[in-house]
């Protein structure tokens, strides 16, 4: 089974963002406009934050991608980086609300994400694929 590159899929992956943003800023601002901040309403507050992140990031994402990457990535590389900037904006939202957030504190947790990312890209790149096999 071959991987789907983002160059491959661009409509749905193009529909999968509008989703995203649609849903989460969207449902953001009923959320603020028509509840009262109760735990539940700051329970669904992350969720479309994560959503309404991870849709937006992923336009800046394919950019940067195509700017500055050396090969196409796939579409759940780029998902993935997505989402983890939708995790980085709750986690971050999360800690301002306990007043807890200081710069330090947010280099902190944005180094380590990437750290995981560039570990996770490491592992992937050292897996063998069979597909890239020459056949003599």
């Amino acid at each position: 089974m071959s991987r789907a590159r983002i160059s491959d899929r661009v409509t749905e992956v193009y529909l999968a963002a509008g989703t995203l943003m649609f849903v989460g800023w969207g449902g953001m601002l009923a959320l603020l406009l028509f509840t009262v901040p109760t735990v539940d309403a700051r329970w669904m507050f992350f969720l479309l934050a994560l959503s309404a992140l991870t849709g937006t990031s992923i336009p800046f994402i394919i950019f940067l991608s195509r700017r500055f990457g050396k090969t196409p990535i796939s579409v759940n590389v780029l998902m993935r980086r997505a989402i983890w900037v939708g995790v980085i904006g709750c986690i971050l939202a999360w800690l301002q609300l306990g007043r807890a957030l200081t710069w330090n504190i947010a280099l902190l947790i944005v180094s380590v994400i990437v750290a995981i990312e560039w570990l996770i890209e490491i592992r992937e790149r050292s897996l063998w694929n069979p597909e890239n096999v020459n056949e003599e």
